[in-house]
This record gives C-alpha cells, structure tokens and sequence, in this order.
C-alpha cells in the first residue's frame, strides 16, 4: 500500500518570505524537494497545497510546470488544508511533509510508511535523532478527519498533527528514531543562514536529476566543511512549534 504526500508551502514566511521558491543552480528548493520525494517507492502521489493569496501563485505554477495536483486552502488554518485536499482527492493515508525541507530523503519516508502499514497505526512520525530537514509524519484520513472536527486551539489548526500528538490514548502512534543520532545537523530552511547551508550542499553535491545523493554524503560535506556547519548551528530546532506550545501553555 502507498501514501499520499501533501507538501504544504507558502511564500508568506515571516522569517524568511519566498524561501520555498528561492533558488539555486537556477532552480526553487521546493522542485528539489519534488524531485526527492519522486525517487520514494511508497509515495504514490504528490500535491502540493498552498493558500489562496495572490503571493501564492508562483506556487501553482510550478506545481502545474511539474505536473502535480494543487489545493488552495486557508494560510492559518493548515488543518482544514489538509483535511479538504485529502477529501477531495480521496487520500486514505496521508504523508505531510512541508516545503522548507528541499533535501527529504526518500528512503527515510519509505521507511516511515512501512513501518505505518505494519504497526497498523493511526500517526507515525520521525524522531528528534534525524536531521532537521528530514522529517514527515504519515497518519490516516479517519485520524485528520477526527483532528479537524474537534480541535479548537489556534496552535492545533496551524499544526496539522499537533491535536493528535497530543492525544496517544485516542490514537494508535509511533515514533521512528534513526540509526544514529544525526540531531546537530540541520538542512532546513527557516533562516538565511540555512538557506546559504543547503546552497552549499547543492552547489557541491546535486549532479541532475538522475543522481540521489544521500544524508551520509551531506553528513559527510558538512563535517569536512565546518564553517558552513556552524552557519546555522544556532538555531532552534522547531522554533515555531515550541513557540506554539508555549502559548498553549499560558491559555
């Protein structure tokens, strides 16, 4: 059995507006991205949703120019996103992955996705012992669908898995943690200096379309390279999510 992947993008990023669509070797990260996720053997279809701002179009174009399905939804409620795109097109097992990650590894998603059909679980998502920039998380329709009837805080409708992570006695979920703990790296872009590591990596790594390059060759780049390593080493990791939690918190 396969997954559906949804990529959610959008160019109206505080921290760093248009980044899925900044580009390098005269390319936009997110067709990266896309290209990455076409060598999964488990994903059996990609779309991309995005918002109905006119400062999204761009995005629809490149979806169209790369062939892919499109949903345009809600910038702040990314569950309903999500929900309505996978209704619409009849996604039974769902695959989330958002557009600041241009550097996925296939292999790492294949992995989650068989081990989401053999534990038979509601939500399954990497852990904190992968890279940033490698992460996704699988869950079935029944699972977003009960999330975007019942969750009601801000910080739950702008995180689409956030009302289930918080919910283990209502849902079946498991946790996947890497081989090694690869934590200190980071390849997502939030910020500048993470844009100006993954151009590194880029530059130095991609050989076209035909050609994978794997975590243990970026791994391996950024070690010999310990001044683009540090560029974004000061970073934290999931910024936006600890913020959102925080809220919680206080309401």
């Amino acid at each position: 059995m396969k997954v559906t992947a949804i990529i959610q993008a959008r160019m109206t990023s505080t921290r760093l507006p248009g980044k899925v669509l900044m580009e390098v070797v005269g390319r936009p990260l997110l067709s990266f991205q896309i290209e990455r996720l076409r060598f999964s053997k488990r994903i059996e279809e990609i779309i991309i949703a995005t918002t109905t701002n006119k400062e999204d179009d761009p995005i629809v174009e490149l979806a169209q120019k790369e062939g892919l399905n499109f949903y345009r939804g809600s910038e702040n409620d990314v569950l309903d996103r999500y929900y309505q795109v996978a209704k619409k097109h009849n996604s039974r097992h769902i695959m989330r992955v958002t557009a600041d990650c241009p550097l996925i590894q296939s292999n790492i998603c294949d992995r989650v996705v068989e081990a989401y059909f053999a534990d038979n679980t509601d939500y399954i998502h990497t852990g904190l012992s992968f890279a940033e920039g490698l992460g996704c998380e699988v869950f079935n329709f029944a699972a977003l669908e009960h999330a975007w009837k019942e969750a009601r805080r801000t910080s739950e409708r702008e995180h689409v898995s956030l009302y289930i992570r918080k919910r283990p006695q209502t849902f079946r979920m498991l946790t996947i943690e890497n081989e090694t703990d690869d934590s200190t790296y980071r390849i997502t872009v939030d910020e500048k200096e993470d844009f100006e590591v993954v151009k590194a990596i880029l530059k130095n790594l991609y050989r076209g379309k035909n050609e994978y390059f794997t975590i243990d060759q970026i791994k391996s780049f950024l070690d010999s390279r310990p001044e683009i390593y540090k560029l974004n080493s000061h970073i934290v990791r999931d910024e936006d999510l600890l913020k959102a939690l925080k809220e919680d918190a206080i309401t």
